[in-house]
């Protein structure tokens, strides 16, 4: 068996991140299947890479050299791909590149390093705004693309958009709740418990359609736009919530912990993806740019990849 680039991948993202958890979260995948390719690696390699601890995983001696030849690889694989599909000339330039919160905080920034890492004649120009703002821009010609929840996305008509990552939600609790004991939940369930409401990124918009058609109300007992204000009062036991994968941890800030269970009803994903206005004319940076976070996110995982209709003939600009 030869060492593949997603047993690689795994066990980067873990050795940064810490957490087996977290990295799962990051690539999107489940944490056994990050635990089992990083087993595989270690077998392969005949070296343990990463110690378990009770709060995570710190990298090994020989982890950390492993590490480092990791990333190069990662990086010339991703530099493989850029000089296939442009030119070997030294591409530069500035990209304008709108986000919203979640994407900022939660999705772009190790991308966004590890782009600038590979094309140091680029810079990035990044605009924080919420989704209505940053589709007026890309209309307005302000922003070359953006990076936002293309769920979300209300003016299809001037804009294209691309799947990046498809993020499932699910119901978040402390380990002591009574909705731990089943492996499946169930909304009519939840709404039996305090809730607790996010509202940044149009999340209570999304929250209560899916909650409207099925007929029901959660009961909230708090609405806030902090993410961590979600976390410390679900790590205490205050009440429960459903969110996204991508935005979770396991840990609180005060250090409790952050279980989570799947829900038998249909609950929408949340979708991070690029948003183009529908003419636009890209110049290499930004079809660069484009192209590098297309393969950052390539995986494995089901409905992680853009369905046809979201990668073709809505203009040439990314297509690949």
């Amino acid at each position: 068996m030869s060492i593949s680039l997603k047993q690689i991948r795994y066990f980067v993202a873990a050795a940064e991140t810490g957490r087996i958890s977290q990295a799962a979260v990051e690539l999107n995948v489940s944490q056994s299947a990050v635990t089992a390719a990083i087993q595989q690696l270690e077998g392969m390699l005949g070296a343990r890479l990463l110690d378990r601890t009770p709060t995570g995983v710190s990298v090994t001696l020989e982890g950390s050299r492993f590490l480092s030849q990791g990333r190069q690889i990662l990086t010339a694989v991703a530099e493989a791909v850029r000089d296939a599909r442009h030119s070997t000339d030294e591409i530069s330039g500035t990209v304008r590149v709108g986000v919203t919160y979640t994407v900022s905080g939660y999705f772009l920034p190790r991308h966004q390093m590890r782009f600038q890492s590979s094309f140091p004649g680029i810079s990035i120009e990044l605009f924080e705004a919420p989704r209505s703002v940053v589709e007026q821009a890309l209309v307005d010609g302000a922003l070359d693309v953006a990076v936002l929840l293309v769920s979300n996305l209300n003016n299809r008509e001037d804009l294209a958009s691309q799947l990046l990552l498809r993020s499932a939600r699910r119901l978040w609790l402390a380990p002591s709740h009574p909705l731990t004991r089943p492996e499946r939940v169930s909304l009519a369930d939840v709404a039996r418990y305090p809730y607790v409401m996010l509202t940044v990124d149009e999340a209570k918009h999304t929250a209560l359609r899916y909650w409207t058609a099925l007929g029901l109300e959660p009961r909230t007992i708090f609405r806030t736009s902090s993410v961590e204000a979600v976390r410390s009062m679900v790590g205490g036991g205050m009440g429960i919530t459903v969110l996204s994968d991508l935005i979770y941890r396991p840990w609180s800030l005060e250090g409790q912990r952050i279980e989570l269970r799947d829900l038998s009803d249909e609950v929408p994903s949340m979708d991070v993806g690029l948003a183009w206005r529908r003419d636009a004319s890209f110049t290499a940076a930004t079809r660069a740019f484009c192209d590098f976070l297309r393969f950052a996110v390539a995986g494995d995982s089901t409905g992680r990849s853009a369905s046809s209709d979201e990668t073709r003939g809505r203009t040439g600009a990314i297509e690949i």
